[in-house]
């Protein structure tokens, strides 16, 4: 037999020997590890919260600036002065700040003046001196205080153009227009900060019911929505989710981490030449005296005794703060609680009393809402 003959003969029998052998083998089955293990179990993985009353480290209450008929954004002569107004945007100044800024901006290229006083250092007075400042303006901003001791450092931190902007019923007609056009514009805004150092970021967003939640209209709620602008909340099957529920949906949103945000924007704002004065305004003597002659009021609160507006009032909200927990990066709400991951904590809270001016944190508050969150993560699957 040549070598050529024996190759042939002998590759094939060593593929019967190992056929052989294989066969009176005990069978064991291959299985490799599957990354993506919830989706073949039904559901997308959603890791569990770690909650206890020791984990809060830090609890607060802040104060939106609710008018009934939406926020202020007309303009006044006082004096000498022109007065542009851009306050009073209930719980959506976050979301809206840039695009009632823009409006903001519109009034104030109109009087052709270019040295622009702004009162607030907040989200909506950052927002609307860096739009300025874009035209081409000289803008210092007048404050009390700056972040993170503001009171924009104390939201939540969700793109919800529509929380509390208004009372529908109060509201003028034409007013959704306005809303519309702001909120689109703010949305665009905020896309060119997706991806710098998580000022924004895309997270997912439950809401998880025994059963369906009626919906009130009236002060305080969402009445107004954009079609297409987010993706589409989702209701999910049993099988689709972990939660001992009946109605949970699930959708796409913006979070702002607010910290990051403020930081940014301030730092953007003195990077172009703008300058911040530690000066508190009282009383619309103290308007009169600065050196500017076009004034934009974004003083939320602070603009009702200045300005004495009747129709402004506080809807306290309090937020407990729960130590950051790493494979948490999504927001949830349930009947009486809900939270927010953010960089800087878990922030848990509910509540939204209209008219109160008390900003001292109730423990009490913070029982009720963790033990809510504590028996849903407990009934979880998984």
């Amino acid at each position: 037999m040549n070598r050529r003959n024996f190759f042939e003969k002998a590759i094939p029998a060593s593929f019967a020997l190992g056929a052989v052998a294989t066969s009176c083998a005990p069978r064991t089955e291959m299985r490799y590890p599957d990354k993506h293990f919830h989706i073949g179990r039904g559901y997308h993985q959603i890791p569990k919260l770690r909650l206890s009353m020791d984990r809060i480290v830090k609890e607060t209450v802040g104060l939106r600036p609710f008018r009934a008929s939406g926020p202020r954004l007309d303009v006044e002569q006082l004096g000498n002065k022109t007065i542009v107004h851009n306050y009073g945007h209930g719980g959506s100044g976050w979301s809206l700040s840039w695009g009632t800024g823009n409006i903001a901006r519109k009034n104030v290229l109109a009087t052709g003046e270019k040295q622009i006083a702004v009162l607030g250092c907040g989200t909506v007075g950052i927002a609307t001196a860096r739009l300025l400042q874009e035209s081409g303006c000289e803008v210092t901003i007048y404050t009390k205080d700056v972040p993170p001791n503001v009171t924009s450092n104390l939201a939540t931190g969700t793109w919800s153009p529509a929380s509390r902007v208004c009372d529908k019923t109060v509201a003028k007609p034409e007013f959704q227009a306005i809303w519309e056009d702001a909120t689109r514009f703010s949305f665009r805004r905020f896309q060119f900060m997706l991806g710098m150092n998580d000022i924004a970021c895309w997270a997912e967003e439950y809401g998880v019911f025994r059963e369906a939640p009626v919906y009130i209209p009236g002060a305080g709620g969402e009445d107004f929505e954009i079609e297409g602008l987010l993706p589409e909340r989702v209701r999910l099957t049993k099988k689709e989710h972990p939660f001992k529920a009946d109605h949970v949906t699930r959708r796409t949103n913006i979070m702002f981490n607010i910290p990051t945000y403020l930081r940014h924007q301030l730092q953007d704002f003195t990077m172009f030449g703008g300058k911040v004065k530690i000066q508190e305004i009282k009383k619309p003597e103290d308007i009169d005296a600065l050196s500017e002659k076009v004034v934009v009021n974004c003083m939320g609160l602070g603009a009702k005794p200045v300005f004495n507006d009747q129709e402004l009032t506080p809807v306290s909200g309090q937020l407990s703060c729960l130590i950051p927990q790493g494979d948490v990066n999504y927001k949830l709400y349930t009947k009486g609680a809900n939270f927010i991951s953010r960089k800087d904590g878990i922030y848990i809270g509910s509540n939204g009393i209209v008219g109160n001016w008390d900003t001292t944190p109730s423990k009490e508050q913070t029982e009720k809402t963790v033990g809510i969150l504590m028996k849903l993560m407990e009934e979880m699957k998984g």
